[in-house]
């Protein structure tokens, strides 16, 4: 079931949150994984590029807009990982076409978030099944890895980075959702890989499964202090969703509604519909990661908590990048 071989394994948008996450548990197996980094030529020298070189990863210059070429990158490639961003649909549609071209062996879109059905619940869910289609139509052998809802961002403020998404209970603060520390992505995507049970199969690989109000106690436990929230009705946010896809439908390069409705469509989906729990992922076909890899042991909540709380952790994320300008330099 799990390949003995050494793999190679193309990673195209590793210097992202998740690539860096993802690169770690490869490079954390050498004798499993020969491991190549795509960048774009005025990035291939960033110094996050020479620390993958440095922990044993090949970096290699990519044009997204070039198909041949960029399948004469991918040729010999066992397997191939993207984890572009949504937005850049142009790029992650050529990769799959260098991909199928190449003859890679497997095909990891870029999911690597919440479960939910594949239409109709929010707009970048339908981005990534479309592309997940254009594998399925030219029989590209493929992986689709969701994680759930990262620690980092699922904690409220000071603990989380701005702007601060999980300070509003949304309800009750009881719907169960399903969460992960992001440095335990890698070290599942570097199982699954190898592991025949999951091609063309979906899996969903998280941590442990709590609620809002359990997030709260934790934090108020680890701090000895109590955290002020803010509270939403379903009612309310259903408005809110509505009144920003009105914005989004009368000017739809504007990013920074876009970016709300998105944010919004994932709140509605994780803490009113109940969507990203095991057992709706079992529903909709997925393989429990818990069940295949039962030895795998992820950061609990508790400890990832204690661990920020007490400053021995640095929980932050994008770091010197600013995401809105990132997504608005993909959209044009």
């Amino acid at each position: 079931m799990v390949s003995c071989a050494t793999l190679r394994v193309v990673v195209a948008g590793a210097s992202g949150e998740t690539g860096q996450s993802i690169m770690k548990g490869l490079l954390a197996e050498p004798a499993q994984f020969n491991v190549v980094a795509l960048a774009r030529r005025k990035s291939a020298g960033k110094a996050v590029y020479q620390e993958m070189v440095r922990a044993g990863a090949t970096v290699e210059a990519a044009d997204y807009c070039d198909v041949e070429a960029l399948a004469a990158r991918l040729a010999g490639a066992d397997v191939v990982i993207s984890c572009l961003l949504p937005l850049q649909r142009v790029e992650s549609e050529r990769l799959i076409d260098a991909a199928h071209r190449a003859g890679v062996g497997r095909f990891v879109p870029s999911f690597f978030s919440m479960v939910m059905p594949p239409r109709g619940v929010m707009e970048v869910r339908d981005l990534r099944e479309d592309l997940l289609d254009r594998c399925k139509r030219v029989y590209l052998p493929y992986t689709v890895i969701d994680v759930g809802l990262w620690y980092q961002v699922g904690l409220p403020s000071p603990y989380a980075p701005p702007p601060p998404l999980a300070d509003t209970i949304i309800g009750d603060g009881e719907t169960p959702t399903a969460m992960i520390d992001k440095d335990d992505i890698g070290p599942y995507v570097a199982r699954i890989i190898a592991d025949s049970r999951t091609l063309n199969r979906s899996v969903f690989a998280y941590g442990e499964v709590t609620t809002q109000n359990t997030i709260w106690a934790e934090v108020e436990a680890a701090t000895g202090k109590e955290v002020p929230r803010d509270s939403l009705s379903a009612a309310d946010l259903e408005a809110r969703i509505a009144e920003l896809r009105s914005s989004v439908a009368v000017d739809p390069t504007s990013v920074g509604p876009t970016l709300d409705l998105a944010m919004s469509q994932y709140r509605y989906s994780r803490c009113v519909r109940g969507d990203n729990t095991p057992d709706r992922a079992q529903y909709l076909g997925y393989l429990d990661g818990k069940m295949l890899y039962p030895d795998l042991n992820c950061k609990s909540l508790r400890d990832f908590i204690r661990e920020v709380v007490d400053g021995k952790r640095d929980h932050r994320i994008y770091v010197g990048r600013d995401v809105v300008a990132d997504a608005t330099q993909h959209r044009n």
